[in-house]
């Protein structure tokens, strides 16, 4: 464990090194009533397929390259350093994006993509290797933080006052409906800025597709993708362009990941759920999101768990995808790829909770094994070698 510590020691540093000072604000106190759950330290349980990829396998690629989601990045910092221990193959990922992902796999300039949010219908259609599958990798949290300096605990936001303030129609942090869950906020007569990601992103996925499920008007005036026409608001790049507006801007509010938060000191707020409980975000309240999703998944394993039913459920979670082609081209690249993604399902969740993501349930792991094991190599047989 003095190891694992040391090492996200490092990862942290270099993160934040790269993007600059982090915004100083940190969690408040959860107010009375919110619902929070503290994260066991045990790793998840391994599932069957655990232990089945080891040590270097004759024929496969010793490098891969892969691009995409901001999100798993430290996650994927792990999985990949771990992975070159156990055999030998290097992986090379880029972290430029949801969309940046969806592109590289559809140009077929990478081994493989990444996203927050899974491809359209026509980027499907656009993918010059043919069919594109989605294998969940991890889950994880959308957060609303802000930079209010007269708020003396975690604020609360419900649906109808996230879509309000970014629609345009709740301009004034002293708006009633803040105020009402807010009562910090009645004397803070003050114009709310808005901040989103300018570039592709699965993060913005994931918080308009919230939007979208508990606004009408969300949904017919923006709707839900990687980028939307923002109603108004300053846009930044990426995660740490979200948060040095929020940190630069008195009196606004953007998005970010919950592992941004946590990693760079973020305030954010709670958010009320479908059962009408204010819900802090955590890796538990993103399980208990998921935690229904296993029966009702499509069989794309393109699934939305925002807005879920259950009392613990936070509200704005979502998966994230590794991208690879059913149909390989390259015979070495096509085992590699195959293995590494085999592994990451069973083996690589041990790692997720103490990196700050939740874990896939067993029976999304299941129907991510299937996926892998329908990817073919040129000659038709399946890629992963059962080993």
């Amino acid at each position: 464990m003095k190891k694992l510590v040391l090492l996200f020691a490092v990862v942290l540093a270099a993160l934040v090194a790269a993007c600059g000072a982090a915004p100083e604000p940190t969690k408040a106190p959860a107010p009375v009533g919110s619902t929070t759950a503290a994260s066991p330290s045990t790793p998840a349980p391994l599932g069957p397929g655990a232990g089945m990829v080891k040590g270097a396998f004759d024929g496969e690629a010793r490098a891969l390259n892969g691009a995409g989601a901001t999100f798993p990045a430290v996650l994927y910092t792990k999985w990949f350093n771990e992975y070159e221990k156990v055999t030998g193959v290097k992986v090379n990922y880029q972290a430029v994006g949801s969309g940046g992902g969806i592109k590289s796999i559809q140009d077929t300039t990478v081994d493989f993509g990444a996203t927050d949010g899974p491809m359209s219908a026509d980027q499907e259609k656009a993918a010059k290797g043919g069919a594109v599958l989605h294998v969940p990798m991890a889950l994880g949290a959308v957060v609303p933080t802000y930079n209010v300096p007269e708020a003396k605990s975690s604020l609360r936001f419900s649906a109808e006052t996230l879509s309000g303030i970014f629609l345009g129609t709740i301009t004034k942090w002293n708006d009633p409906k803040l105020v009402a869950d807010n009562p910090d906020l009645a004397s803070v007569n003050k114009d709310i800025v808005t901040v989103h990601r300018a570039d592709g992103s699965g993060t913005t996925f994931i918080w308009t597709d919230y939007l979208s499920a508990v606004s009408a008007d969300w949904k017919s005036k923006v709707g839900s993708a990687n980028s939307v026409n923002w109603p108004n608001g300053l846009g930044g790049q990426g995660n740490a362009g979200v948060a040095g507006e929020v940190k630069n801007s008195p009196y606004s509010i953007g998005y970010v990941e919950l592992i941004y938060a946590l990693q760079n000191k973020l305030g954010y707020g709670d958010v009320k759920n479908k059962t009408g409980k204010f819900i802090t975000p955590s890796i538990d309240s993103v399980t208990a999101a998921a935690s229904g999703v296993e029966q009702s998944i499509p069989a794309d394993l393109k699934a939305s768990i925002v807005n879920a039913e259950g009392d613990r459920s936070y509200p704005i979670s979502g998966f994230t995808w590794l991208l690879i082609y059913q149909n390989q081209t390259d015979k070495a690249k096509g085992i590699a790829v195959a293995r590494l993604a085999w592994w990451s399902i069973y083996d690589g969740q041990k790692y997720n909770r103490d990196l700050g993501y939740a874990p896939l349930p067993d029976g999304i792991v299941a129907k991510g094994a299937d996926k892998i094991k329908s990817i073919k190599l040129p000659d038709g047989t399946p890629a992963f070698p059962g080993k």
